[in-house]
């Protein structure tokens, strides 16, 4: 990657965060003075993932990554992941983290006759929202990604191994609408998409859970969520490819405050 293209991509990301820093800045200022009462929402939340894909680290061959719940779950290492939003009936701004250490057996190849991969994952997305329908949110956020990523391979030449450690920002364009069937029961589907090039070449993310409020305080649902990145990055030395699917079952416990 070019020198221009680097800088290109630095200035644009910089850009990007001062304009959705300063969106959340008048967002809050007009709504200071509209005197509207923000409600809060914390949640813990725990996903049984899948992954799919492949992965590539400097002049490593890539790698298939195919993990059931049952792989990842059975190689977790840890895992954290929690979201918060902060709203007022037409505003929102909401924050979601996700962490997870994980590592994977390689899958044989002709070439690859055995090996591991191992990923430290972590996901911080900030996003604001603006009530346009009754029924539908929209909004812009980032999400700073970073992914620690190790491969040891035992090829029919020899026995090799690399490690890497990238962090981006990805740009996203979020869609959200959200409903009730009864007093106690509540259904959301979420959707975003974004990277273009700036962070990740593409990714994409869709969420629908249906949940059940105890009381004004307690709250839990279950829902699927699916989160598709498309990165790759580098030549030789510096490569870095990783183009996997997440995807699973989701089981939150909410707060209202």
């Amino acid at each position: 990657m070019s020198q221009a293209i680097k800088h290109y991509k630095k200035h644009t990301l910089v850009f990007f965060i001062t304009i959705l820093s300063l969106t959340f800045s008048v967002v809050s200022a007009q709504n200071d003075t509209l005197s509207k009462k923000w409600h809060y929402l914390g949640e813990v939340y725990m996903m049984f993932p899948n992954m799919k894909g492949e992965t590539g680290v400097r002049e490593l061959p890539t790698v298939a990554v195919d993990a059931t719940v049952g792989d990842i779950l059975g190689h977790l290492k840890m895992g954290g992941m929690f979201y918060l939003e902060a709203t007022n009936d037409d505003w929102s701004i909401s924050s979601d983290f996700l962490y997870m250490d994980l590592e994977q057996d390689a899958v044989p190849t002709t070439l690859i006759t055995s090996g591991k991969v191992s990923m430290q994952q972590t996901a911080w997305e900030l996003a604001g929202l603006k009530r346009v329908q009754p029924w539908l949110d929209l909004g812009l956020g980032g999400r700073l990604v970073n992914l620690q990523a190790g491969i040891d391979l035992q090829t029919v030449i020899n026995d090799r191994s690399a490690s890497i450690d990238q962090t981006w920002v990805d740009p996203i364009i979020i869609a959200r609408t959200q409903g009730v069937f009864t007093e106690k029961i509540y259904w959301q589907f979420r959707g975003d998409f974004g990277g273009f090039g700036l962070g990740s070449d593409f990714t994409w993310q869709a969420q629908a859970n249906i949940g059940y409020r105890f009381s004004n305080l307690f709250q839990t649902s279950i829902g699927y969520r699916y989160i598709g990145i498309d990165y790759d990055n580098g030549e030789g030395s510096d490569r870095f490819v990783y183009d996997v699917d997440t995807f699973g079952a989701v089981l939150r416990l909410g707060f209202n405050f």
